[in-house]
């Protein structure tokens, strides 16, 4: 059970166009400005954005949010035999663009959802045929080498293995709320598998809770082999203006930001008292930092 009711979307469905049926769902006022908003993972799904990220909706006034779930993930499952890379989501990503006759689409991207889009990025500014992105709005994006990946991956490792986590798995252990009430257990057990992304560990109660397919998972960082974005030349084939938010305690190194956005030439915001998760950790901060960097973008155009 989410912690906080999520409401229903406007409309929804499953895309028609792509390799695999997709599932998406729009929030917000037909019509008006849309954001296509790309959840982490990979092998997760859009449902553990919300309701936080509604927010969007009505910061600028009035917008529109597309969510899909990723192939392999949520409601996108498909066929289990598939097997999904980067080149897979980039290409269902650009397919999702074109059956909803985006032009020059702003791209919000969560996490390795942000990574994603930048994949995308990359490849649109080489590939003529794919639609360019208007803006990329990159929300604590995931390591854009495979050393930042180490890194993130050690120290999220540390966290987890705190003496606080480690006291509250054992005062869990010992409720013995498993038997008492298995949908509470459930949810403690989850937020305790996420708290090395918070700067305090109660926030991971207002995280609505998800599931990641390791097999998607795996497939995809393998498919990205020993990658470095910097180093090869894709972050410098962006084209597109872009954004990136990143809490200043987030577990992915910081340093993996600043890079991205001096390469990319990207406005950079750094979130104090904030991780990975700041959509939860400092809402306003973050909600603030994207209105008004798309106001900016608005009065540019």
């Amino acid at each position: 059970m989410a912690p906080h009711p999520i409401p229903p979307p406007r409309a929804s469905g499953f895309t028609r166009t792509t390799g695999a049926p997709l599932y998406w769902c729009a929030y917000g006022q037909a019509g008006s400005q849309r954001l296509l908003v790309l959840h982490g993972g990979p092998g997760a799904h859009h449902d553990y954005l919300l309701p936080q990220m509604l927010e969007l909706v009505h910061a600028g006034g009035s917008r529109e949010l597309l969510f899909y779930d990723q192939r392999g993930g949520g409601k996108s499952r498909g066929d289990s035999s598939d097997h999904v890379t980067w080149k897979t989501q980039v290409q269902d990503l650009s397919t999702v663009i074109a059956e909803f006759a985006m032009t020059r689409p702003i791209i919000v991207g969560y996490s390795w959802g942000g990574l994603l889009a930048m994949l995308y990025a990359s490849e649109a500014g080489r590939n003529p045929s794919m639609e360019q992105p208007g803006a990329l709005v990159l929300i604590d994006p995931a390591p854009i080498s495979r050393q930042y990946r180490h890194s993130f991956e050690t120290e999220f490792a540390r966290r987890q293995a705190s003496p606080e986590v480690e006291r509250m798995r054992a005062e869990l252990a010992a409720s013995g709320l498993r038997e008492r009430d298995m949908a509470a257990y459930r949810q403690r057990n989850f937020e305790l598998s996420v708290a090395g992304y918070f700067e305090h560990h109660s926030s991971a109660a207002d995280l609505t809770p998800f599931r990641v397919s390791a097999r998607v998972q795996q497939s995809v960082w393998e498919s990205l082999g020993d990658f470095d974005f910097a180093a090869d030349g894709r972050l410098a084939a962006i084209r597109a203006p872009a954004l990136i938010v990143h809490g200043r305690e987030d577990p992915i190194p910081l340093a993996s930001a600043q890079e991205a956005a001096g390469i990319m030439h990207a406005e950079l915001a750094v979130l104090e008292h904030c991780g990975h998760v700041p959509y939860v950790e400092q809402p306003a901060a973050l909600f603030s930092a994207i209105d008004g960097y798309l106001r900016r973008l608005d009065a540019q155009n």
